[in-house]
């Protein structure tokens, strides 16, 4: 029989630091993206890409985060009784969305040690991991345009973007040859992957992004795999052992990637999903021309 995905792991047991003095008590997992968390772009990701098992890794101060994805019945009577149905539909989605479970991580040992903690409740079976941070704006979910390469591999699949110059320093680097086929040069058997290289050094322009199709091997190798800089496992670490006994692809996939996990890219992304909205596209838009020609009078 093929392996499906059904499960999908969710790494957010990090502190935020970035983020301060904002994420202080507040998991910057829950930072508002125009009027929706980070997190919840990528469980309805995960929803709308085939998964209907969601696994979030949390920490201490991290309970906002299973406080909105469950139900609020005092929140519910109000609205109910107010008359305003549309934002009850709204917060009974969020809840109704799917099943969810947590693990707690004790301490933040890395992404590697995150995703090893997902092990009792993944079992032998293949699943994806999103990085919340990563918000994949794309016609097609990233994670479905992935889970339709690996129904065809059957092996670990991660998601890789072009990036050029001196950024590439910043991401974990494939070596890699291109597929043949009918995927159209996106997709790469991986030979090896480097951690944050020097961009003289980087052994090509494909740079790791937080999404990633594994198979239940990796468990195995992670457990196997030593702790890295800073007494962190690195889930890159663990795929190069897994290299040694299995094949894994990079795909370069269709849509634009944010990083809300940086100050900039944050900004960014509100304003890009903002204009965007049907309610808020429009005002916006003007807002912004406006400003834009305030700045040039002076």
């Amino acid at each position: 029989m093929k392996m499906r995905v059904r499960k999908a792991v969710f790494p957010a047991a990090g502190l935020g630091t970035r983020f301060l003095p904002a994420t202080k008590a507040q998991p910057k997992e829950m930072l508002p993206l125009v009027d929706k968390p980070i997190i919840q772009y990528g469980v309805e990701e995960a929803m709308s890409s085939g998964c209907d098992q969601i696994i979030i890794i949390t920490g201490r101060g991290k309970t906002a985060i299973e406080d909105h994805f469950d139900t609020s019945y005092e929140l519910e009577k109000m609205l109910e009784e107010r008359g305003k149905t549309e934002l009850l539909s709204i917060v009974r989605e969020i809840s109704d969305m799917m099943y969810v479970s947590y693990v707690r991580q004790k301490e933040a040992l890395g992404l590697g040690h995150a995703v090893l903690m997902a092990r009792e409740l993944v079992g032998e079976q293949p699943f994806a991991v999103l990085l919340a941070d990563d918000v994949i704006d794309a016609p097609v979910p990233c994670l479905k345009q992935m889970m339709e390469v690996f129904d065809e591999m059957q092996c670990s699949v991660i998601a890789t973007q072009v990036v050029e110059g001196p950024a590439i320093s910043s991401y974990g680097v494939l070596k890699a040859i291109p597929v043949d086929g009918r995927w159209q040069g996106k997709l790469f058997e991986i030979q090896d992957l480097v951690e944050k290289p020097r961009s003289d050094e980087a052994p090509s322009n494909l740079a790791v992004i937080g999404r990633y199709l594994l198979t239940p091997r990796i468990f195995e190798m992670l457990e196997k795999t030593p702790k890295g800089a800073g007494g962190e496992l690195q889930l890159t670490d663990g795929m190069r052992q897994l290299l040694k006994h299995e094949k894994i692809y990079g795909f370069t996939f269709e849509g634009k990637r944010h990083d809300t996990g940086d100050k900039l890219g944050f900004l960014k992304a509100t304003v890009e999903f903002a204009l965007k909205r049907p309610d808020l596209g429009a005002p916006f838009r003007k807002y912004l021309e406006s400003l834009s020609l305030n700045c040039e009078r002076h």
